[in-house]
């Protein structure tokens, strides 16, 4: 969730019996393939990497009925089309609003759609986390295995009965967390991977685990010190804006410089081989040249292929605390239709992803 208004990645013979078996596992475990491809040189793999293109989601928020459906069914008609990946956040109240991984409307959209959820380490003082308040429970309670019982285990049999893959992120922005309160980055590694390696214990292999941070390159050694390692980290995701005046910005960055800059750290200082997501983005308008914010998106299909590593484009369409200019929403006007445009482009049309 975005914290950034808070704050400045055989033999021939047994041909026939392999694929038999790979069939039968894909269905079991939900692995998507990519529709119309017949020899599937561009279907993903068990983590989900596409390996032609990238997956196009959306962070839609609910709506005053506490629908999820509804909101994203309308920013699909919106859009004219619909979302390879639909991205969530919970906290660990446990409660079934927003402390339930895998609600109704979750399971409903993941019929035909990817899913990717944010499970954090606190519980909201508002439902849906309205007004951003919330208490931590701490990392290094969560790494000492207190909440196992009442809160992971719980959660991890719900993950483990939906069966289909998700990406999984815990405590997205990780390194905005710490002067929150959440811990140590020693603390976090430890939660990070006992949760993964509890999850693995109770027989969830369904999971393809992210790990997200903001990005923002003012906490480069923070990020260095919170990552798991390769071991326990299949993506990494990262969260970077265009903010301009949601942040008093003098300086407008286009898609390009606002997320090339990160990218490129990620690669040379964390891992050269894990996939990136951009787990985040959006752009905020220029009052006085709303034109910007249409080719803001619509120059996202160029930059793509030069960022090669990222295979998922995840919008956040929702408004940050800090006035009128820090709505970052695509649902009109320029905004919109460089979006649509964008979306369109064949680089994020890979065929959808289906059972």
């Amino acid at each position: 969730m975005s914290r950034h208004a808070a704050a400045p990645p055989p033999r021939r013979a047994h041909l026939a019996v392999a694929l038999a078996a790979v069939g039968a596992l894909a269905a079991a475990i939900g692995v998507w393939s990519t529709q119309g491809d017949e020899d599937d040189r561009c279907a993903p793999d068990s983590k989900l990497v596409l390996p032609c293109g990238a997956w196009w989601g959306a962070y839609i928020p609910y709506d005053e009925n506490s629908s999820l459906t509804e909101p994203v069914y309308a920013f699909e008609k919106r859009i004219g089309r619909k979302l390879d990946l639909v991205y969530t956040y919970h906290d660990m109240s446990g409660n079934p609003t927003d402390g339930e991984l895998l609600t109704p409307d979750e399971q409903e959209l993941g019929k035909d759609r990817l899913l990717m959820l944010a499970w954090e380490s606190t519980v909201w003082k508002e439902k849906h986390h309205a007004n951003w308040s919330e208490t931590q429970l701490g990392w290094k309670n969560i790494a000492s295995g207190k909440y196992d019982a009442s809160i992971i285990d719980p959660q991890a049999r719900r993950l483990k009965a939906y069966g289909k893959r998700v990406f999984f992120s815990f405590d997205q922005e990780t390194d905005m967390r710490i002067k929150e309160g959440a811990g140590t980055p020693e603390e976090y590694v430890a939660a990070y991977r006992h949760l993964r390696e509890r999850f693995e214990r109770l027989g969830v292999r369904n999971v393809v685990w992210v790990w997200t941070v903001s990005g923002y390159l003012g906490n480069a050694e923070s990020m260095k010190a919170l990552y798991p390692g390769d071991a326990y980290v299949d993506w990494i995701g990262m969260d970077q804006y265009n903010y301009y005046q949601c942040h008093k910005s003098p300086n407008w960055l286009d898609f390009e410089a606002s997320q090339r800059p990160t990218y490129e750290w990620l690669r040379t200082n964390i891992s050269a081989n894990k996939p990136l997501m951009l787990s985040e983005f959006a752009t905020a308008p220029d009052p006085r040249r709303p034109e910007r914010q249409r080719q803001w998106y619509a120059d996202i299909p160029e930059v793509a292929p030069t960022l090669p590593r990222v295979r998922a484009y995840v919008h956040w369409n929702r408004a940050v605390p800090g006035g009128p200019d820090c709505d970052l929403t695509v649902d009109s006007g320029p905004a919109l239709e460089g979006y649509k445009e964008a979306g369109s482009d064949p680089y994020f049309n890979q065929g959808g992803p289906r059972h």
